[in-house]
Formats: structure tokens, sequence, C-alpha cells
């Protein structure tokens, strides 16, 4: 039961008005039920010929409709005579501010404030709504993340043992290898004693290679699922808390689960590896596609098509044949010839064929350009690339729900650029860019 403070606490708010904070003075009911100083809901309204909003629960009404409340007005008037102490409830969440009550949770600023604080200039423009809705609504989003996570986990578990199956394989591999030299070695020993060291040093080095990479990919792979575990865990202790500590840093929870992110592996990204072919009915007069739709190359002349409405006219581009729409997917592109400029990714189904388009995530395209042997990603502003390597051969990995695109020097696995976390709405098709006599083909 309540203690007497905080029944006294609790009368005393409701008989004060919730715009000066003081006890109601000749007070009024207004059309959603809540009460008011009538001197105060006056200047609250004033300058307005409609829409009146209540200063409590913001609802519209349409004309200045308030009638006396005349009960609260004797109720508050027999409290008045009683001259009641000051108090304050024990462990009532209060505003620090203004010492009210916490009734309200700013959406934009992730925080629980009281009446006053709604009227101030700091929350004024703000969206706020009761805080056991907004608990039940932040509830609802964050409950979904268990199941997301847990699908996941799966996906990293199942990772996790192809790549150790993978190695092992390899061992096996080697150890087959290095019985079947020492067998063909303990014939020749004398003659071929010194060749037989140099193999063994070379089969020792590539096992070394072999460990450092298992090491570091499966120690990366365990490390996300101990992540993976305490983030569920977390949220699951999490939802269970009373609601203003369920509230406090709940913003926090949220943005930590939308990114969470996953390490790609070359094992988990050509496992994805799809075949891509060139759509024709896309392709720019001036490229010169190959008979199996797998290699195209930039002409100096273009050549006479029919005008689909799906051709690029504007840019030599080509898309290809399927487009995404969910997965993670993997291609590989090979630069028979560089040329003036190419230009490598994916872009959304609306991209202007007909026309020019600016060369950015903006527009609907994401990509790498190579232009006279300066490399960059196609941003707003671009940004200059660095590979160790001159770039033969490009991997292109998407990952659709992710919202992530990543281009590769696939020769060495090297990660070029990987363009900003961002949603695609839209379906994605891979797209091909080629000037001054380039020339590419699909691997």
């Amino acid at each position: 039961m309540m203690d007497l403070a905080t029944q006294l606490w609790n009368l005393k708010e409701e008989a004060s008005c919730s715009i000066c904070l003081e006890y109601f003075k000749d007070p009024v009911i207004i059309d959603c039920g809540h009460n008011f100083c009538r001197s105060c809901i006056t200047q609250s309204w004033e300058g307005r010929d409609e829409n009146f909003p209540c200063p409590q629960c913001r609802k519209i009404s349409s004309g200045r409709n308030f009638r006396p409340n005349r009960q609260l007005g004797n109720l508050v008037e027999m409290l008045n005579q009683l001259h009641l102490p000051p108090v304050k409830p024990q462990g009532e969440n209060l505003c620090e501010k203004h010492e009210e009550k916490l009734r309200l949770f700013c959406a934009e600023d992730q925080k629980m404030i009281c009446l006053v604080c709604r009227e101030s200039k700091e929350h004024k423009t703000h969206s706020a709504s009761p805080i056991e809705e907004a608990a039940e609504e932040c509830k609802v989003n964050l409950q979904k993340w268990p199941c997301l996570l847990k699908k996941e986990e799966e996906y990293v578990l199942e990772s996790k043992v192809k790549e150790e199956e993978q190695y092992k394989n390899m061992r096996d591999k080697l150890r087959t290898e290095q019985q079947k030299i020492e067998s063909e070695f303990e014939k020749l020993r004398q003659l071929l004693k010194e060749n037989e060291q140099k193999l063994h040093e070379k089969l020792e080095e590539m096992e070394k290679k072999i460990t450092m990479v298992e090491n570091a990919n499966i120690t990366k792979l365990s490390n996300q699922i101990t992540s993976l575990n305490a983030l569920i865990t977390e949220i699951e202790k999490k939802c269970e808390l009373p609601v203003c500590e369920f509230l406090k840093d709940v913003g926090s929870t949220l943005s930590r689960c939308n990114n969470e992110k996953l390490p790609y592996t070359e094992a988990q990204m050509k496992g994805c590896k799809v075949m891509v072919t060139l759509d024709p009915d896309t392709a720019h007069p001036e490229l010169l596609l190959s008979e199996g739709r797998r290699r195209v190359r930039e002409m100096d002349t273009a050549q006479t098509l029919p005008d689909t409405p799906k051709r690029f006219s504007e840019y030599s581009c080509v898309l290809g044949s399927e487009g995404f729409t969910s997965g993670r997917h993997y291609w590989e592109v090979q630069l028979l010839q560089e040329g003036e400029e190419w230009a490598l990714g994916v872009a959304a189904e609306s991209v202007n064929n007909k026309g020019e388009f600016t060369w950015s995530p903006e527009e609907g395209v994401w990509a790498v350009q190579g232009l006279k042997g300066r490399y960059e990603a196609l941003t707003s502003p671009e940004t200059p690339l660095s590979p160790r390597e001159k770039l033969l051969k490009l991997g292109v990995y998407l990952d659709y729900e992710g919202g992530q695109l990543s281009l590769y020097n696939a020769d060495f696995m090297e990660l070029l650029y990987t363009f900003p976390q961002a949603p695609f709405t839209q379906r994605l098709f891979p797209l091909f860019y080629l000037w001054g006599g380039a020339e590419l083909r699909l691997v």
C-alpha cells in the first residue's frame, strides 16, 4: 500500500494545474477531459482562431470550449483550508529540473520528461508520448531482435563448421603429400637429400600460413558468436526490467542491435558466388557482348540496335540479367583491357537509362571506378582508393539485408571499399561501365 506522503502528493498533484503547477484557480474542463485554471488555458490559446490543442495530451479542440468545474473548485478550496505541508513521495520518479512526475517520453532525445519539460523550448517541437505507450512500443521493437540475432548466430556456426572441415581436409592432403615425399626420398635419399629438405621447408611454410589464416578466421567467428550471445542475453534481461529502468538507455541497445554486423570471410563470400550474365537489352550501342553474354568490350563506333526501354543511351553501360531483392551474392570480373575508364558495382532498378545521372548512392549507383591508373569509390565526393597492386580482377559482394556493398581486389581478397550501411529498397542489378577501349570478362 502507498504511504501517506505518496497519497498526499498524488492528491495535491490532481488538484494542481499542469500549466502553472499551482492549485487550480477557477478550474475549467476542456473537451478532452483535462482541467486547467481559466486564466492559464485562456493564455495558452491566446492568438488562436482554430485548432486549440490541449497542453497536456495535445488533442485538438475545434473551438474555445471549456466549462467551469465547480466540484474540482470546491475540492481545491478544501485543500487550501487544510494547509497541507509540502511532501514528496518516496521512490517517485521526478524530473530533476522541475521536480514534477515523469509522465512522457521524448522520442527525439530518448529520455523521460515531465509536463513542464514538454512545454519548454527544448522539447516543444519534439514528438512525445506517455511513458507506458513509449515503453510498449520500444519493447515490441526490441523483442524482434533475439530471433533475428539467433538466425545470424546459426549462420556463423554453420560457417565455422565449414571452415574447420576445409582446414582439416587441407591438413589431410598435406600429410598425404608429406608421406609420399618421404617414401620417394627414402629410395633416393643420398641423391636427393638436399631437394627433400627444401620440399619439407616449403610444406612447413604452407602449414604455417594455413594455421595463421585458420586461427584468424576461427577466432573472428568465435568472437562474433560470443558477442551475439551477450547481446541476446542483455536484451532478454532488459525486457524484464521496470518501465523506467527499461527506458533509460534503450536507444543505445537498439543502436547496437542495428549496428551488429558479421565480418565477411573469403569462404563466406565465395560460398555466395553467383553466375552473372549480361543483359543485351540494356547494353549501350557502343558495347559489344560475347555470344555467352559473359564478356563485353567498348567500341569506337555504335551498332544499330533497337531502342529498348532499358537500353542505356547516354553512358556506355550494361546491366546484369538478374536483379537481387534479398540475400548475399558475390561475383568476380576480370579486366582484360583497362581502356581509358571503367566502373563496376550495382545499380538500382530506377537508374536513369536514358539520360545523365550522378554516379553516387544518392542516385542509386554504388560503384568503384578506374580512371587512367587511378582508382576511387563513386561517393559524393569521390573517395580515393590505394590498392597495393594494380587491379586486374575485382570481386563484388552484395549483402542486401545488411544494406552493404563491398568491392575487393580478388587476386588478394584485399578490401577496396565498403559503402556505408544503408537499407536497400529496390531491385539491384550488377553494373558495368566501359570507355576508351575497355574490355572485361565475368569469371
